[in-house]
């Protein structure tokens, strides 16, 4: 059985077993409906997502459409009842991951694989830098890039998911000490990425964001220790966010991209390195690892070369 298949024959048991729960533990109930009828969701909830998934762990292809299309109108209705009357937090919670690994096994059913590449738009499609840029102005571009997802990804997002979280009564009692921690985690994790940026910029004719992305391969500053400074600088950057905020569902949200950028985005970015810098690439990933810093710097000079196109 394909992946898509076994997640909803999960989700079909996991649905069943909910209901079941919701009509004998008024617990249950109140968490994930708030005061909504049982009754009247149930109506509508069992056939479209609980036999709709059973169906489409078949393989079947419109059950799998119907059950996620249904999964995300749950989720949006549960979202706004919950933000509305503070009840139902859980199940918008459970809801929206519900969604989420829907429409990724929906993807499986119908495509036979997840189509990563649909991601590599915007600032996500590979391009390379301008060649008669100055340095001068791919550190400016950098610093603008730095703002903008700063401000977005590390306060906007973050902020709202905080706000959801304590309207819809999720928060826990977390002591003091860990805002304190998430404010260190925050500045070292933040140096980090700002040397790094500093680094690709300087030196390798680009900036960070594939956009306008290093014409040369940089084998300096963090990146003789690790692979992807940046990526890791962001990771904490935002668990440090949530540690600030004290909201557990931020930092499950800085996770949840560390999942994203590892599996759907680095496969693509990996490629084209390699494809632009061949063998000094291949030397250079075998040499330094991807996530977990090596204990000595590699030398500059495992990628001589470094060409400039």
């Amino acid at each position: 059985m394909g992946w898509g298949r076994a997640y909803f024959a999960l989700q079909a048991c996991a649905g069943a077993l909910w209901w079941i729960t919701v009509f004998t533990i008024p617990a249950v109930r109140h968490a994930t409906l708030g005061g909504l009828d049982p009754w009247l969701v149930a109506a509508a909830d069992v056939p479209l997502f609980v036999v709709g998934s059973a169906i489409a762990a078949t393989g079947n292809r419109v059950a799998a459409l119907i059950t996620t299309t249904w999964t995300g109108v749950v989720t949006l209705g549960l979202a706004v009842y919950a933000t509305v009357t503070t009840l139902a937090g859980w199940g918008a919670v459970l809801m929206i991951a519900a969604t989420a690994a829907s429409v990724l096994a929906s993807l499986l059913v119908w495509r036979g694989r997840i189509p990563t590449e649909w991601l590599l738009v915007g600032p996500f499609r590979s391009r390379e830098a301008d060649a008669d840029a100055s340095p001068a102005r791919n550190v400016l571009a950098t610093a603008m890039q730095i703002v903008v997802f700063w401000g977005v990804c590390l306060g906007i997002i973050p902020l709202v998911i905080a706000a959801a979280e304590q309207r819809w009564r999720l928060e826990l009692d977390v002591p003091p000490a860990v805002s304190i921690l998430g404010v260190a985690l925050f500045v070292a994790a933040s140096a980090l990425g700002l040397w790094s940026a500093a680094a690709m910029s300087t030196l390798g004719g680009g900036t960070p964001l594939p956009i306008a992305t290093a014409r040369r391969l940089v084998v300096r500053g963090p990146y003789r220790f690790v692979r992807n400074p940046m990526a890791i600088a962001g990771i904490a950057q935002g668990v440090a966010v949530g540690m600030m905020l004290s909201s557990w569902l931020v930092v499950v949200y800085a996770l949840a991209g560390s999942l994203v950028w590892n599996h759907a985005i680095r496969p693509h970015e990996e490629r084209d390195l390699e494809q632009r810098f061949g063998d000094d690439f291949r030397t250079y990933r075998a040499a330094v690892r991807c996530w977990w810093p090596g204990r000595h710097p590699v030398p500059a000079s495992i990628a001589p070369r470094m060409p400039s196109r």
